[in-house]
């Protein structure tokens, strides 16, 4: 995991965290929300006419956080030996052992969440178990819309969900006997959660290429840590990137950045690149196959300390139009690939012992 704290236009001072914390969830928990383009910030987790102490773990597997809410008349429904097992996010049998309830066959009104909300949409799941079996039977709306019709709660219980809902300012949730019913409508809990588009991140392949490139040097940029190229406002220095949906490093220029350590093959991976600017540090080694990055313009890796044949296979990116390698330590063969490679800029003198130079 990589986490990045920035600041914004809310706030004049620096970024700072007191504790992070992390818990593992089982692969179905919540797993109709398409997480590779969407989070879920929780708004409100209630344990329907419970009046009681917070809820979490041990009673809670996940450690949620399952807050009382106790209005109304609690009816107590179950005792410590409540068989709850018809949901695949088992919420805690506690909140099972209460339940928000009337007593006669009427419809049962609440406002849920306590708060207004804003304009957006929303996750939204409501919990309910009924150990009477199924003689009671009512319709769920939202602001008076239609969640569920006609809906009989099994003794094992049942979760319904809907994981894009939208709504707005102060919310009711209205429970109505169906007709035929002989007993009234009941609840036991319910979560709900802003559905956030995620802000983008930078593709996994150009990730691993700069932390791998990070690794190769000794003393890489002091930012150099998260998403590369997100926030646009706090992207690693000297990247580049590309807009849209599919965020790419387009532009390494580390240039005089006092740099030393080596270059990564792995550099290969950023293959949107089209300038590779690394000119002016002590960056040492062989220079790596950048074949595969067929965008680039420019490589400047001149004024180094690289060492070793020039790669033939830098002649074969078609779109090159700069090479600067002098002032390194290179040797063998100048590559027939780059010396009759039209409209190429070559530069590689002086300052490397290279057999049969060009003429030019």
């Amino acid at each position: 995991m990589s986490v990045c704290l920035a600041s914004n236009s809310y706030t004049d001072s620096e970024p700072f965290i007191s504790s992070l914390e992390f818990v593992l969830l089982g692969d179905s928990l919540y797993n109709s929300t398409d997480f590779g383009n969407f989070s879920l910030r929780l708004v409100a987790r209630h344990s329907f006419g419970y009046n009681g102490s917070l809820i979490s773990y041990p009673d809670d597997q996940f450690d949620r956080y399952w807050e009382p809410y106790g209005k109304n008349s609690p009816t107590t429904s179950r005792g410590e030996s409540v068989a709850i097992n018809g949901f695949w996010n088992l919420p805690p049998l506690k909140v099972f052992q209460t339940q928000l309830a009337v007593s006669q066959v009427l419809p049962l009104e609440l406002q849920w969440p306590l708060e207004p909300l804003q304009n957006s949409r929303y996750y939204i799941a409501l919990y309910f178990a009924d150990e009477t079996g199924t003689s009671r039977s009512f319709n769920i709306s939202i602001n008076n819309v239609t969640y569920f019709s006609d809906l009989k709660v099994p003794q094992s219980g049942v979760a319904l969900f809907a994981n894009d809902w939208p709504l707005g300012g102060p919310t009711k949730i209205i429970l109505t006997p169906t007709a035929g019913s002989t007993l009234g409508p009941l609840i036991n809990g319910g979560e709900i959660f802003e559905v956030l588009p995620v802000g983008g991140r930078t593709q996994t392949r150009d990730v691993i290429g700069l932390t791998r490139l990070k690794d190769s040097f000794q003393n890489p940029p002091f930012d150099w840590n998260g998403d590369p190229c997100l926030p646009k406002e706090n992207a690693w220095t000297g990247v580049t990137c590309s807009n849209g949906s599919h965020v790419r490093v387009i532009g390494l220029n580390l240039t005089s950045m006092g740099l030393s350590g080596s270059l990564s093959p792995n550099i290969a991976n950023l293959t949107a690149l089209s300038d590779l600017w690394l000119g002016n540090n002590s960056l040492s080694g062989s220079i790596p196959d950048l074949s595969t990055l067929k965008m680039l313009n420019t490589i400047h890796l001149e004024d180094n300390q690289f060492n070793g044949p020039i790669p033939s296979s830098l002649g074969n990116i078609d779109r090159l139009q700069e090479l600067f390698l002098q002032n390194n330590n290179l040797t063998g063969q100048v590559p027939s690939s780059l010396t009759g490679k039209p409209g190429l800029n070559l530069r590689l003198f002086p300052g490397n012992s290279l057999l049969n130079p060009p003429n030019a």
